[in-house]
Formats: structure tokens, C-alpha cells, sequence
């Protein structure tokens, strides 16, 4: 008699979990300390600007000042999004001293939708896949220079990406 009532279906999980396991060790991968990465990133997380409604609280919780509009940021999205799932945002700079950029949609339900730390010396330029709720400004901020910077467009959705 079988202990398992799915006998078939435990075997298989059990040979892809050991096949898994065994394809990361031997891919030096069972050996990295990921869950100190994540506890290191984890205090800088800034979760608080992640909740917050609107871009003024947004940017103050984010970076605790507001921005001024630049011309030498590039603001990338489309007119129109058939899809508001997968809206797809890039942002480039050619201020100088870029430490930061974030990416606001100004009628989602929570406004700051991403956030990248720039390291010194790095090209000033991300690109993402957003999902925004509604036809909406998307706002792309700057740290440069310890001043924020602002570059904004409208996107139409024509079907909203967050449950609309």
C-alpha cells in the first residue's frame, strides 16, 4: 500500500526540486548569501514613499524636496497604451552627477511606481514596464547634483493595467 495518495505527483516534485537544487550548486549558486543582499537593501528600501498619494508627498517622502522642470531629461512612453499592464517608460539624462531617478504616475492609486539609486560614474538612463490604473501624467524625476529635476508626459490607457 502507498503512503502517498499522489505517489506520481510527489515523485516528480521531488526529482525537479532535487534536479533545481543540485543545477544551482553546481552552478556555484547554492553558495551566495542572497538573503544578506536582501537584508542590506532592505533599510534603504524606501517603503514609506512607495504609499503615498500624490506627487507632492510623494517626492518629499522619496527625497524630502520638490522638483523643477528640466529640458535635458528625456521622458520615453507612448501616446496611447492598449494596455495598461504593460506601459513601457524609459528615462535618460544629461545632467550632470545623476544619483537617482524615479518615476511617478500621478493617478495610480499609489503615485511612485519606480525608484533606481545611479551609481557615480553610470550612464543616467533606465527603462521599465509600468502598470497604470487609468489615463494619466507620468512624471520622471532627477537627482543631479543633489537638486531635483522633473520631465512629464500624458498616456492615454485605453484598458487599465491595475484591476481596471
Amino acid at each position: 500500500m502507498n503512503d502517498f495518495p499522489d505517489a506520481p505527483g510527489y515523485a516528480r516534485r521531488t526529482i525537479l526540486k532535487g534536479a533545481v537544487a543540485g543545477g544551482l550548486l553546481g552552478l556555484g549558486l547554492g553558495s551566495f548569501p542572497f538573503p544578506a543582499y536582501a537584508d542590506a537593501d532592505a533599510k534603504d528600501w524606501p517603503g514609506d514613499a512607495f504609499k503615498q498619494k500624490g506627487e507632492d508627498n510623494a517626492l518629499k517622502a522619496l527625497y524630502g524636496k520638490t522638483a523643477q522642470a528640466s529640458d535635458k531629461i528625456s521622458l520615453d512612453a507612448p501616446e496611447i497604451a492598449e494596455n495598461g499592464a504593460v506601459v513601457p517608460i524609459a528615462v535618460t539624462s544629461t545632467l550632470p552627477k545623476v544619483t537617482a531617478i524615479a518615476i511617478l504616475v500621478l493617478e495610480n492609486p499609489n503615485t511612485l511606481a519606480a525608484a533606481y539609486k545611479i551609481p557615480e560614474g553610470t550612464m543616467a538612463a533606465v527603462s521599465n514596464r509600468l502598470k497604470m490604473a487609468k489615463t494619466s501624467k507620468v512624471v520622471a524625476v532627477v537627482e543631479s547634483d543633489g537638486k531635483l529635476y522633473s520631465a512629464s508626459k500624458e498616456v492615454k490607457v485605453t484598458v487599465g493595467g491595475c484591476g481596471g
